[in-house]
């Protein structure tokens, strides 16, 4: 059974610092990217960014760039955002989600093999 689990949400202030976490079960997780989405009330979803299998390469959003950094163990099957800097605008639910083949700006659930249920993360003072 395939499983992808968020943890690490929560309650911070404008400038404060996060990290995200996704365990992963159920298929080779090296063998898949990684990626973090995220969709803020009332918006459509929005891809934040992405980790090649090996994570040798990643990708972020101009939104997240310079702020957020997203980081894999493949030998703990885990998947990591580190997110710092952390903006009002940055509220919303974050999911990980999983492809085999490279699926850049994706962001919409069936647009990729897996998805979690999504950890909520609120910036406010």
């Amino acid at each position: 059974q395939v499983q992808l689990v968020e943890s690490g949400g929560g309650l911070v202030q404008p400038g404060g610092s996060l990290r995200l976490s996704c365990a992963a079960s159920g298929f080779t997780f090296s063998s898949y990217y990684m990626y973090w989405v995220r969709q803020a009330p009332g918006k459509g979803p929005e891809w934040v960014s992405i980790i090649h299998t090996a994570g040798v390469v990643t990708w972020y959003a101009d939104s997240v760039k310079g702020r957020f950094t997203i980081s894999r163990d493949n030998a703990k099957n885990m998947l990591y955002l580190q997110m710092t800097s952390l903006k009002p605008e940055d509220t919303a639910l974050y999911y990980c989600a999983s492809s085999r083949r490279l699926r850049l700006g994706a962001s919409s659930a069936n647009e990729f093999d897996y998805w979690g249920q999504g950890t909520q993360v609120t910036v406010s003072s």
